[in-house]
């Protein structure tokens, strides 16, 4: 399995930025929606087409690999 099985890249969906599955729901919206205070279950809610496994890939994406910075 890849790390990131369900982060899309492509260039006609959403500019090119990385989203989830496709969709046109992108890691820095997730990303900035949990900066925000909003949890996975409130995620879950609004977006009844994701998946808890979804919301934390985008989570992961986002983090710089700490191994490689060392």
């Amino acid at each position: 399995m890849k790390r990131f099985d369900r982060i899309t890249q492509e260039p006609g969906v959403m500019g090119g930025k990385a989203c989830i599955r496709g969709m046109r729901v992108t890691v820095g919206n997730i990303v900035g929606q949990i900066g925000a205070g909003r949890t996975v279950g409130d995620l879950l809610q609004d977006y009844p087409y994701l998946e808890r496994e979804d919301i934390l890939q985008a989570l992961r994406y986002a983090v710089p690999d700490q191994a490689s910075t060392k």
